[in-house]
């Protein structure tokens, strides 16, 4: 078997290999020994077993991990992959040999030493855990137990106040331009998908080829392939995340008998349920025993039969709760990994879409294009259809009427002008969900495109970078009606009333605006209306961030600012004593304060970096969370634009480079090109690849 690994200008990693099956494994290798370091810590969160070398700081994950049994779905998915597609398991598997190669070749990640970590054996399973892991809180489950929270306090009309369509999630953006309004003829594909901004990054770039196809794009480190982001050549397609709700929250009730656990079933009959103990290892503390329960309905996730964690119950006259958790891999056993190979073998937008049909976890919306003029819009994944009130709220498990009922069929989109947008607005997916983002970076997006008739692959990138605030008009028609200000407010009001809204690095106005936004969002969560919600509930803490009444009210601003009444809160009041606060406060530009902070695994290890623009409803969607930090910990994870007619003028960038290992140099290199906005050119050419690597070789020689 022959494979070789050619690396370009930028590290990113190029394979060739005589079949699928060394591909893989070449895949699984080099990801190995360029990120050894993430691989494992993302195999032991899928475990839950990370506390035993980050400490205590991992444990909330490790419990949740062990309660939802995110292990043992990705054991049974692969056991079912195997009867159902014995091909791409064996692909599978021939990464994971390539993982544990590399593993086994060693790494110079110093995270290893400072942990004490020693690189452990993947399963032929992992992959799948790593995927499970990765999305099994992207849909925001959590946000039910918020909504339980508000309407217990606040009535049902809370539910529409706090709704993520303000401005609140940070998400990804897609657009699709096909041929008629491109220079070339042929369509462009661009966007770029927003998560936590993690170091090394989420996204990898890779170049996989064999006899059977040749693909460029960005994957998910430890899982084989390319799953959200490719380009055959004569087909690219990318993805954003379709806000669907696919996952259920049931309270349960349980009570113990001599025998385990037993719930209370829709026909009024105790059932017994599926009950075991773990020990969870923690570094420098004392172990952890954790219960493990799964009902008809699936994993408790919160609670048990005493109630929440610490004996704490709901209110008087109320069951203990406890809480389990529905999602659709513990249900099929698939993940959708049957939708890899064919993504990579796809020729035609057909193709795609053919293979798309077997996707199933995450939702998400998808967009494609081929060299022939086809173009695709639709959303892939599995939704269940069930009663309206599993999509919103908490429901009785032992109640009928809460079942499900097959799936629903995946909703398809249109463009219009030659155009489509996708940045997790309201569109396609509008039946399968029930809070999505605002449509400000959508409706930008459109307007942008709409400036000239035909767009070049070389324009996309300004698009990526556009830093208009579409969400300011509340807060800033509430500075408009303001009168009788100190001399220093009113000239900041007269400031932000004439400012151009765009969320610059080096604007001092947008970081006034943004000091106004958050005091008004503080003196908001701080009001007497609000107190009830503001002590977080008993839960587990992993879901403590969906519940914390701070980045609530922030990411509801508009809402809360135009709704016609607000629980008796005078918001002029508090708008005016914002701009007051603020005015007093020092001149700085946005950059000072909103700054990069990805996310590593060591705990002590990130500092604050470089000063971005942006925010959480531009374009250049650089989130915050307004009225806590300036400090951005989301944005995008990577850029690409996919170029179908020449697919070698395609580009693409991440946060940080190919390399998650630090004296690399390509640890960090493409972080310069990321903050200005610039991309790197797409190499498809092996040739140019191994004159490269001659040259490369001449050149250490000479030295």
């Amino acid at each position: 078997m022959t494979t070789r690994i050619y690396r370009d200008t930028w590290g990113i990693p190029h394979l060739r290999a005589d079949s699928a099956d060394g591909l893989a494994r070449a895949q699984g290798r080099v990801t190995a020994l360029d990120r050894g370091w993430q691989l494992e810590v993302e195999r032991h969160r899928a475990q839950g077993t990370s506390a035993a070398f980050l400490g205590a700081d991992a444990l909330p994950w490790d419990l949740f991990a062990r309660r939802v049994r995110l292990d043992d779905t990705a054991r049974r998915c692969f056991a079912a992959l195997e009867q159902r597609d014995p091909e791409t398991a064996r692909w599978v598997r021939a990464y994971v040999d390539g993982v544990n190669e590399g593993l086994a070749e060693g790494t110079s990640a110093p995270e290893f030493a400072e942990s004490g970590l020693a690189p452990g054996r993947w399963e032929p399973w992992t992959p799948l855990g790593v995927w499970l892991g990765t999305h099994i809180l992207f849909a925001g489950f959590p946000a039910k137990l918020w909504r339980e929270e508000a309407i217990r306090h606040l009535g049902p009309d809370a539910v529409g106040l706090f709704a993520t369509d303000g401005p609140g999630t940070s998400g990804s953006n897609g657009w699709l331009v096909s041929g008629e309004r491109t220079t070339t003829g042929r369509a462009v594909l661009a966007g770029d998908p927003h998560r936590f901004i993690e170091h090394p990054g989420v996204y990898q770039q890779v170049h996989l080829s064999c006899p059977e196809f040749d693909v460029v794009g960005l994957t998910v480190p430890g899982v084989p392939g390319i799953a959200h982001f490719g380009h055959t050549g004569t087909v690219a397609w990318a993805i954003t995340n379709a806000m669907a709700d696919y996952q259920d929250l049931y309270r349960e009730r349980l009570r113990r008998t001599g025998a385990g656990v037993e719930a209370l079933d829709p026909d009024g009959s105790w059932r017994r349920a599926a009950r075991h103990t773990e020990i969870i290892e923690v570094a420098g503390q004392e172990s952890v025993e954790v219960e493990v329960i799964e009902t008809a309905r699936g994993p408790v996730v919160i609670g048990g039969p005493e109630g929440l964690d610490g004996g704490v119950t709901e209110p008087p006259g109320t069951p203990p709760l406890a809480v389990s958790l529905r999602y659709p891999p513990r249900v099929t056993e698939d993940l959708g990994f049957t939708a890899l190979l064919p993504l990579l073998r796809a020729r035609q937008v057909a193709d795609v879409d053919r293979a798309f049909d077997d996707w199933a976890e995450p939702v998400n919306v998808v967009q494609a294009a081929d060299t022939e003029g086809g173009l695709l819009h639709r959303v892939a994944g599995r939704v269940p259809v069930r009663a309206e009130a599993n999509r919103t709220r908490l429901v009785p498990a032992w109640e009928p009427g809460h079942e499900w009922h097959g799936w629903h069929e995946s909703p398809r989109g249109q463009l219009t002008d030659g155009i489509a947008v996708m940045a997790n607005q309201r569109g396609a997916a509008t039946p399968l969900g029930v809070e999505f983002a605002p449509s400000h970076r959508a409706d930008r997006i459109t307007a942008l495109l709409a400036e000239r008739p035909t767009w070049s692959t070389a324009d996309m990138p300004a698009i990526h970078m556009d830093t208009h605030l579409g969400s300011a008009t509340p807060l800033l028609d509430h500075l408009a009606s303001l009168t009788d200000l100190s001399p220093d407010a009113s000239a900041l009001r007269d400031r932000l009333l004439t400012w151009d809204r765009r969320m610059d690095a080096d604007s001092a106005d947008a970081a006034a605006y943004a000091a106004v936004r958050g005091a008004v969002v503080r003196r908001l969560a701080a009001h007497p209306a609000f107190a009830a919600l503001a002590e977080s509930p008993a839960y587990p803490e992993v879901f403590l961030p969906w519940l914390a009444l701070l980045p609530r009210v922030g990411f509801a601003l508009e809402h809360l600012l135009r709704a016609r009444e607000l629980y008796g809160i005078d918001r002029p009041a508090i708008v005016r004593a914002a701009v007051e606060e603020a005015a007093a406060e020092p001149d700085r530009a946005w950059g000072d304060t909103h700054r990069l902070v990805p996310w590593r695994a060591l705990a002590g290890t990130t500092t604050a970096g470089p000063g971005l623009s942006g925010d959480h409803d531009c374009v250049l969607c650089t989130s915050s969370v307004p009225g806590l930090t300036d400090l951005s910990a989301r944005g995008p994870a990577a850029r690409f634009v996919w170029d179908l007619a020449r697919r070698e003028d395609s580009l693409w960038v991440v946060p940080f480079g190919a390399s998650g290992v630090p004296d690399s140099p390509h640890h960090r290199d493409q972080l310069p090109l990321w903050l200005k906005g610039d991309l790197v050119p797409v190499v498809t050419d092996f040739t140019r690849l191994a004159l490269d690597e001659e040259t490369k070789k001449t050149k250490e020689t000479d030295v």
